[in-house]
């Protein structure tokens, strides 16, 4: 048994496919293969089931590649500790975030960590907070900004800052000229919500319930769809705060602010408690509390 070998049944399982994997290793896919088959002889179980057109793990295949990515983890440690004495901070940091949050959070940090970490650059991965959550615990990523509730065995995070929301509608709707607006109020609108499985819909649903029961809602793939929706007047939405800043004013549609108290999310940072780099965690956490946002409150 190598490290290869379990790098190679990590890789299967992750990318499902062997083609994929072997790209993924840099190796050919008869190499993988055989790599595999003989990891399987060694340990005499099928860890694999193949098919033409699928490959799924075995129930003990599971608990071995389970293991065999905590093993990669802790080698991975194991190199990451011999760097401490160097720098923490020099090295790309592979960062993931919801989609709710990325496209607006990072034109504000970027500026702020070329000045204070200039030799760590981003590797940003945009996905939905449980692909996050699973690429964390992997070791895929080092660090995720996420929207809390985030309480995962063997990661750890830090809350960041509370975020209102606001709604947007179009700038003819009879709503244009309110000044503020009642969660109740969106179930006898259309509304337009990221699709099912981001984390912000769940939250405007959590915080508008009478949206679920009753409202007809419609989905997009982004944030930025959305508004571009709602802009053509096919309906209204929900924004976070940090979405509605001035930079995105746009006067085909209107932001209006909920009725206090307004509906909230917490964004957090995580990382997984072995993660060895935490004065990298540390600088990103400070470049976000450094932006001097109006949309966000500190979390203390």
């Amino acid at each position: 048994m190598s490290l290869t070998e379990l790098k190679f049944i990590v890789a299967v399982a992750q990318e499902r496919n062997f083609r994929r994997a072997a790209e993924k290793c840099f190796v050919t896919q008869p190499a993988l293969s055989l790599a595999i088959k003989k990891l399987e002889q060694e340990l005499n179980i099928i860890i694999f089931e193949r098919s033409r057109t699928d490959v799924t793990m075995t129930e003990i295949g599971e608990k071995i590649v389970e293991q065999a990515s905590r093993v990669l983890e802790e080698t991975a440690r194991i190199k990451q500790l011999a760097e401490l004495g160097k720098n923490q901070l020099k090295g790309a940091l592979k960062l993931g975030m919801i989609h709710s949050v990325g496209p607006y959070l990072l034109p504000e940090i970027i500026p702020i960590l070329r000045k204070t970490t200039p030799d760590m650059p981003l590797e940003v991965e945009e996905n939905l907070t449980a692909n996050l959550e699973a690429q964390l615990r992997n070791g895929v990523i080092d660090a995720a900004i996420i929207a809390l509730p985030f309480d995962i065995p063997g990661l750890q995070y830090r809350a960041l800052y509370d975020e209102e929301f606001d709604v947007v509608v179009p700038s003819h709707h009879h709503w244009a000229h309110r000044k503020h607006i009642k969660p109740e109020e969106l179930s006898d609108e259309k509304v337009l919500l990221l699709n099912s499985g981001h984390c912000f819909s769940n939250q405007v649903t959590q915080a508008c319930p009478e949206l679920s029961r009753k409202g007809e809602i419609l989905q997009g793939n982004s944030l930025e769809t959305i508004r571009n929706m709602v802009a053509s007047n096919l309906g209204i939405t929900v924004l976070p705060c940090s979405a509605t800043a001035e930079r995105y004013n746009n006067p085909l549609i209107k932001v209006i602010p909920f009725a206090s108290p307004a509906p909230t999310r917490r964004i957090a940072i995580a990382w997984r408690k072995s993660f060895v780099r935490l004065e990298a965690v540390e600088k990103i956490a400070e470049a976000i509390k450094a932006i001097n946002s109006d949309y966000m409150k500190t979390v203390n």
